[in-house]
This record gives structure tokens, C-alpha cells and sequence, in this order.
């Protein structure tokens, strides 16, 4: 039994199901009205795909805009994959969900920070073979979105 509730990653978790159902809503209808995405990303991620130049031009994160001109878009349970458009050359991205680190929309004002977890599932998991040890408190997360506000 675990000795708390992970609060953290169960809101990283809703936040990422919020970012699926809204490019599933893209992929059928394409971007409505105004709206557009920023989306950074942590291209060291394991399940990241891009081409080598962009991964060696931002060795550790980059970000995206997804607004006027992109094709191919396709959401999955785990991720994205789009075409994008930079410099006039067309490249193909897969972005996972857990490599996201900030999704903006600033046509409405809305944004999405992640905070880097640091440990991992399994990590929790073995926590959860050790009942009497005592485990750090953790931090709140506060998901703020007045930054966007005008």
C-alpha cells in the first residue's frame, strides 16, 4: 500500500489527457478560429523523433508552433506526430506526451507547465516494497495560469 497520494502525477496525467483530446480535436476538425499551440518539448526524450540536425541545434529542448502551415498530424495514446515547416524544409516530429514541458495557447490565454519529476514510476514503485521507511514530502505543484492573463 502506498504511504500517499501522488497528487504530481496524477495532475500530469489529467494535464496530458487534456493536450490528447485537444489535438485529437485538431487532427479531425483541424485548428479553429484563432488557435494556435506553442509546445516545448525535452528532445533528449527516448520516444522524441526528429531529424539529427534539429536534435544537435537544440540538444535539450525546443519549441514548436503548430498555427498556420503543418500537416500529417496524428495523436496517439502516447504522443504525436507531426510535420512541420522550419526554414522552408518540411520535418517530420513524433512528440510523446511525458516529453512535453509547456503547451500554450495564447489565443485564449491558456498554458500548461510540467515540472521535471525526480523519480520515476518504478522508483515509486519500490517505495511501495518498503512500508516502514519514511519518504521525503514532496512539493506542491500549482498550475498558474495568470502569466497568460492580460
Amino acid at each position: 500500500m502506498t504511504k500517499s497520494i501522488d497528487y504530481g502525477n496524477l495532475m500530469h496525467r489529467a494535464m496530458r489527457g487534456l493536450i490528447l483530446e485537444v489535438l485529437r480535436g485538431v487532427e479531425r476538425t483541424g485548428l479553429p478560429g484563432e488557435h494556435h499551440f506553442f509546445i516545448t518539448f525535452d528532445t533528449r526524450h527516448p520516444e522524441a523523433e526528429l531529424a539529427d540536425w534539429l536534435r544537435e541545434r537544440y540538444p535539450e529542448e525546443m519549441t514548436v508552433v503548430m498555427q498556420h502551415w503543418y500537416e500529417g498530424l496524428a495523436v496517439d495514446d502516447e504522443g504525436f506526430a507531426i510535420t512541420l515547416n522550419f526554414g522552408d524544409t518540411p520535418e517530420p516530429l513524433y512528440i510523446p506526451f511525458d516529453a512535453i514541458r509547456t503547451f500554450v495557447d495564447p489565443s485564449v490565454e491558456f498554458g500548461l507547465r510540467f515540472e521535471t519529476q525526480d523519480s520515476d514510476d518504478e522508483d515509486e514503485e519500490d517505495d511501495d516494497e518498503t512500508p516502514d521507511e519514511d519518504t521525503a514530502p514532496q512539493e506542491a505543484e500549482v498550475v498558474s495560469l495568470d502569466k497568460w492573463r492580460k
